[in-house]
């Protein structure tokens, strides 16, 4: 199964122009058409997407959900889900993509999974929505691209605010179809369930400043301990559904936390590193080089400058 890391390299896999930044696009349906991949055998990627598809004929298939409603519909992708499709070139309306990356540089994004749950990967369905709340979705997928298509310095700042928007209108239109049917669909849901919990205690771990130990927070067999099952059972579960391992998904949410702290605070190597529960700066530093090839203070210089 293909594995696709970046949103550049999706973009070419699915035969569609490269994005304007890496980390972050948007489009509409319309423009792909022409280009895109019809039929794309099941595969996985590493970012977000949120899309408002108006019209369109075909079959799409996202994680466990293999039926979309008939009409207008609002669906998400979610890093490591397994996708596939069968459509006809007539797909209408918009869809963002954006990466961890991007999430550890906004300042408004960083809790996403906390307050907007549909972009988890077991509550992620597609849902039916009315034509008049396409039309406001569209409008702030317009405003993005606007924002997305010019060369002012600050387009970011707008783009993650309309985001921001966009996803706080999405819940209420999820809330409202949530509370007509259940939202984990029908398989798997025990080990959705138990991928969720998992996910949902790496980020609530790194939280509780009281801890004072180490390694613990950086090791699967901690969460396994905490969730009361083996890690052996736990990797195969986790590993099953997005491709990774629990370790690779901790060592994923460090490195998120990490870029985050260099980017947005002014805090010294020693003290991000121990913020992390390492035991040294030193290892904090070889973990960040092995993950990104670039030091810790590196990162922070090209990133900010």
């Amino acid at each position: 199964m293909n594995h696709y890391k970046t949103i550049p390299e999706y973009c070419k896999a699915i035969n569609i122009s490269s994005p304007i930044h890496p980390h972050f696009d948007i489009r509409n349906f319309q423009d792909n058409m022409a280009t895109v991949i019809n039929e794309m055998p099941p595969f996985r990627h590493e970012f977000y997407a949120i899309a408002v598809k108006s019209s369109g004929s075909g079959k799409a298939r996202v994680g466990h959900h293999t039926d979309f409603p008939e009409g207008a519909t609002i669906f998400f992708n979610s890093p490591f889900q397994i996708l596939s499709w069968d459509i006809k070139p007539n797909w209408e309306g918009f869809y963002i993509m954006f990466s961890q990356e991007f999430i550890a540089k906004s300042y408004f994004l960083q809790d996403i999974l906390q307050h907007f749950p549909f972009l988890k990967i077991e509550k992620d369905m597609p849902f039916e929505v009315a034509q008049e709340d396409v039309e406001t979705i569209s409008k702030i997928y317009q405003s993005i691209q606007s924002e997305y298509q010019n060369n002012k310095s600050d387009k970011f700042q707008l783009i993650e605010s309309y985001v921001l928007l966009l996803l706080n209108f999405v819940k209420r239109y999820f809330g409202k179809s949530i509370s007509q049917k259940d939202a984990l669909g029908a398989i798997r849901k025990t080990d959705l369930k138990l991928l969720s919990r998992f996910q949902t205690l790496i980020e609530t771990s790194f939280q509780n400043k009281a801890l004072e130990t180490f390694a613990n927070l950086h090791s699967t067999s901690y969460y396994a301990q905490k969730l009361s099952i083996h890690p052996n059972h736990l990797n195969k579960i986790v590993k099953e559904i997005t491709g990774l391992t629990a370790k690779q998904h901790i060592q994923n949410h460090l490195l998120n936390l990490a870029k985050s702290q260099l980017i947005h605070t002014e805090k010294s190597i020693k003290e991000i590193a121990y913020s992390l529960y390492f035991d040294s700066p030193n290892n904090f530093s070889s973990f960040f080089k092995k993950l990104t090839s670039k030091s810790p203070n590196t990162y922070r210089k090209e990133t900010i400058l």
